[in-house]
């Protein structure tokens, strides 16, 4: 099936999704995610942040859809013509979003471990306002210890439900999800029962904000201030590909591997995450490449950067010999009536 997003046009298999072909044009046609997940099943259709138009339903049906739609679960039909970041409805549409998932939360930037890797972060540079309009009181929560390992911050959370697909997908038996309904849902375990299962750590990892957080590396350093390592071990639970946060020789944090769109690559086990900080436990694989855009990556070893070429006419850099011989000191030699002008006016100061 052909499938056309703003202007670009790709073959793709039938099931594909609008926001899966996006990914494989790749660049600025792909619409952001909070909530939509790959390796997840049933993940999507929850944030609205991947709202696009579809301006030409299908070759058979080219009527436009009226509303706007998640990309995300929205299947892709032959001949179909999106319209993503070209399109004004839609900017519109992900400035409000990105309003509506910043009402109730917090300004903690400044102290919360998820800065500078943070998808909320990414999408309010593009999409935010400097000012709210909400006037009303925020929803606050205290901090919640809901396993060894890892502390819950409600106050941040913007209920995209992965870390509870994670649980289900991952684990044999799921002690946390979403309690209340509407605008008192929140994310808490069943009567505080601790989550304690091999796998629980990569909530943190799928969570797209700073409201899961790893307490065996709460506010021990910034993310860019950290070098990313590819490494692995032999772990008898899971795949032991991980990358390793050094500051200098200290492991500071181990995560999964993640893609450009922070999915992770396979899911690792506590023990590869908690409990091996140790340099010795791997083996480095090399640095780890970001995207060209990200906080991590600025002015680090694995930068790719391109020779500048200026292209111009045969000789037109060279200038005319008058202005060569202006500038140079060698054509222009320091002269006996310059030094004895330059002398009687010292001995006259």
């Amino acid at each position: 099936m052909k499938v056309t997003i703003d202007g670009q046009s790709i073959e793709v298999e039938p099931g594909t999704t609008i926001l899966q072909a996006a990914r494989m044009i790749g660049g600025e046609v792909v619409p952001p995610a909070m909530c939509y997940y790959s390796k997840l099943k049933g993940s999507g259709g929850k944030c609205r942040c991947c709202l696009v138009e579809v301006a030409k339903g299908s070759e058979a049906d080219p009527r436009p859809m009226p509303k706007l739609m998640a990309s995300c679960v929205t299947g892709c039909m032959d001949g179909m013509e999106v319209n993503s970041k070209s399109s004004p409805r839609v900017q519109e549409a992900r400035k409000s979003v990105t309003e509506f998932l910043l009402i109730n939360h917090p300004l903690d930037c400044p102290v919360c471990d998820q800065a500078g890797e943070c998808d909320l972060q990414n999408l309010s540079f593009e999409h935010g306002k400097s000012e709210t309009r909400f006037i009303e009181e925020k929803r606050t929560f205290e901090p919640e210890d809901i396993g060894p390992n890892i502390q819950l911050h409600m106050n941040r959370c913007i209920l995209c439900y992965r870390c509870v697909m994670v649980a289900d997908q991952l684990t044999d038996e799921r002690v946390h999800g979403v309690m209340d309904r509407g605008d008192h849902s929140n994310i808490s375990t069943c009567i505080s029962k601790a989550i304690d299962n091999e796998f629980s750590g990569n909530m943190i990892d799928v969570c797209p904000v700073g409201a899961l957080t790893d307490k065996t590396f709460r506010f021990k350093s910034r993310v860019w201030f950290s070098k990313p390592y590819n490494a692995h071990r032999d772990c008898p639970t899971c795949s032991g590909k991980t990358t390793v946060w050094m500051f200098g020789d200290e492991i500071q944090r181990v995560t999964g591997r993640k893609d450009e769109y922070h999915e992770v690559d396979e899911f690792i086990c506590n023990g590869c995450r908690f409990d091996h900080k140790d340099i010795a436990d791997w083996t480095i694989e090399g640095p780890r490449a970001f995207e060209k855009d990200s906080v991590i990556n600025v002015n680090k070893y694995n930068r790719k950067l391109e020779k500048v070429q200026i292209a111009t006419e045969e000789n037109i850099l060279l200038g005319r010999a008058v202005d060569r011989k202006k500038i140079s000191m060698a054509e222009i030699p320091l002269t006996n009536e310059g030094s004895t002008t330059f002398n009687t006016t010292e001995n006259n100061g």
